[in-house]
């Protein structure tokens, strides 16, 4: 078969898993510190949310369509080529996405070069420059003028009203408050917000709600519009060109090994991804640590990690030339996807399933999309976000030889249970943090809270789906029910951290899959169970007239065969 090179499964194998790799690290360098370059941009929590929604929602119903027109007009090796080509461009353009306020030089760079730097009051260093121009922007000529300890050339808005907010934010941030309640969008709340890490004045919860209040509602303003739209087109347009390219290359593998028969090895490849994440969320916070003092320091620190993307993309797109890609194809209907649909709308155990996997994309684009944020507010570098992200996709890595134990011992729905109860208890503790190396504990939760809830089910939509049918109903629960979870838990969570706080969206998330979890189960044991079917016996009595009984039972060879292959 290997005299073949059409069907060289060794060589494709090889390929594949260098492209995985590839793939994980041009991944990898972008999307975990992406909702921190926005901040960087000087764009509020709501907005945000709204660019993760639009992203998340564009990645759930684009990907399969492309998939399935470049299935049906043959196009794959073009359309696989041209997204890596597409996204490294289009990545750029985030790069030309102008800040709402020119970023200060950081005083550590130039220190290096030399250059003695400029010495800020507690108050005015303690706020990140990731301030955007609502709350903190240069005063106009004959304005007003900055109070004492801020720096010359910036202006804070008036303090008049601020009676309620002083007594739980210290003066700079309390400006930054009336600031917002003084622009074009009017506010009759004057509570303060709740807070992440105690009420102590000057605390990192405190300034990140006063941030996030000081620039929530300015999108009257020019700048903040422009910094919104601009953003807002060029994540779409990034994500158009860059979603179909994971389950193109999916599709084509599998139906590639599929041919021969060796779908068997495609299962393991999965693996070679979460390395290639490990290893570029590492290294690209890295380089960037390095490397900021070296680039233009005009715009924001994080158009390193899009100059990083593109690169990676270049090199990915030269592993795409030897991707194994089926020549011709078999003939299989194409409805599959309208009756794996049906499958899941005739099914409760399926139900459930989509409401679980539902909520789990909503909860979890809560940490994915503020967790960073969370964490440089309490001083952390993106090399310690990095390693945070590492840890949980090393734990799952680690955890999967135990995978057949944890399923059968838990069953399919206790080990969902499970991923549902320690993803409640990572929000939970996120909530409480109260420094940058806190996280990091948490994070060894995620192998069960994504691997292993993952896992589970995996193996219950192959458990209840009918034949030919897994890949499509796989494929919606990833796809469709999860991003879109994940686009409705980004639009939701970015206005809840601006009314409330961080700490609020965390504990709201933990309680409700905390009653979710509950209601499953509950659910759960009511529900008929399934009588499987022993077609080892259904053979034996086929053969011969007479009913089984136990000891012919023991003498079957395959159902030896299934039993000793179960056990191991």
């Amino acid at each position: 078969m290997s005299a073949n090179p059409q069907w060289d499964i060794s060589r494709a194998l090889g390929v594949a898993r260098l492209f995985h790799l590839v793939c994980g690290v041009r991944d990898a360098c972008v999307t975990p510190f992406l909702t921190l370059y926005l901040r960087q941009l000087g764009l509020a929590a709501p907005w945000v949310g709204v660019l993760m929604g639009a992203k998340h929602l564009v990645a759930a119903f684009w990907a399969p369509f492309w998939a399935f027109l470049a299935k049906s007009y043959r196009k794959r090796r073009a359309l696989l080529t041209g997204s890596l080509l597409g996204s490294a461009g289009a990545s750029l353009l985030m790069a030309l996405v102008p800040p709402l306020d020119e970023a200060p030089a950081d005083p550590s760079c130039n220190a290096s070069r030399g250059a003695r730097p400029s010495a800020l009051p507690p108050a005015a260093a303690s706020i990140p420059r990731a301030v955007g121009a609502p709350g903190l922007r240069r005063a106009p000529a004959g304005g007003v003028h900055a109070p004492a300890g801020l720096p010359a050339g910036y202006a804070v808005g008036s303090v008049e009203g601020a009676g309620t907010a002083a007594r739980v934010l210290p003066p700079v941030a309390s400006g930054l408050r009336d600031t917002a309640r003084a622009g074009a969008f009017k506010v009759g709340r004057t509570a303060p917000p709740l807070l992440a890490g105690g009420t102590a004045p000057g605390s990192p919860a405190n300034l990140s709600a006063a941030k996030g209040d000081a620039g929530a509602l300015g999108l009257s303003l020019e700048g903040l519009r422009w910094t919104f739209l601009l953003s807002l087109g060029s994540v779409v347009f990034w994500e158009l060109l860059t979603a179909p390219l994971e389950q193109v290359a999916d599709d084509s593998l599998y139906e590639y090994l599929d041919f021969v028969d060796a779908t068997d090895r495609y299962g393991s490849l999965w693996i070679w991804r979460l390395l290639g994440l490990s290893a570029g969320v590492c290294g690209i916070a890295a380089a960037v640590g390095q490397l900021e003092c070296f680039v233009a320091t005009s715009g924001p620190r994080g158009v390193l990690h899009f100059y990083g993307y593109s690169v990676v993309s270049t090199v990915a797109l030269l592993v795409s030339i030897a991707f194994p890609v089926p020549i011709c194809r078999r003939q299989e209907p194409s409805y599959k996807t309208i009756k794996a649909l049906s499958l899941v709308g005739g099914d409760p155990r399926l139900i459930l399933l989509t409401f679980t996997v539902f909520l789990v994309g909503a909860t979890t684009s809560a940490v994915q999309n503020f967790l960073f944020w969370h964490m440089k507010d309490h001083g952390s570098s993106e090399l310690v976000m990095g390693f945070s992200v590492a840890l949980g996709l090393l734990g799952e890595i680690l955890l999967h030889p135990f995978k057949t134990t944890l399923l059968r011992k838990l069953s399919r729905m206790g080990t969902v249970g499970l991923g549902l109860g320690c993803l409640a208890a990572q929000l939970l503790y996120y909530s409480f943090l109260w420094s940058w190396w806190a996280a990091l504990p948490a994070q060894i939760l995620s192998a069960v809270s994504n691997g292993a809830l993952w896992w589970a089910v995996k193996a219950s939509v192959e458990d209840l789906a009918t034949p030919r049918t897994e890949r499509p109903l796989g494929a919606m629960f990833r796809g469709h029910i999860f991003g879109g979870g994940s686009s409705l838990g980004s639009f939701v969570g970015g206005f809840v951290v601006m009314y409330f706080s961080l700490a609020v969206l965390y504990r709201a998330c933990c309680v409700l899959l905390l009653l979710w979890l509950a209601l499953l189960l509950s659910i759960q044991s009511r529900l008929p169970q399934e009588q499987k079917i022993n077609y080892s016996k259904l053979l034996v009595m086929e053969a011969s007239d007479t009913s089984d009984s136990e000891q012919g039972t023991e003498r079957d060879w395959l159902v030896k065969a299934m039993r000793e292959e179960y056990s191991e």
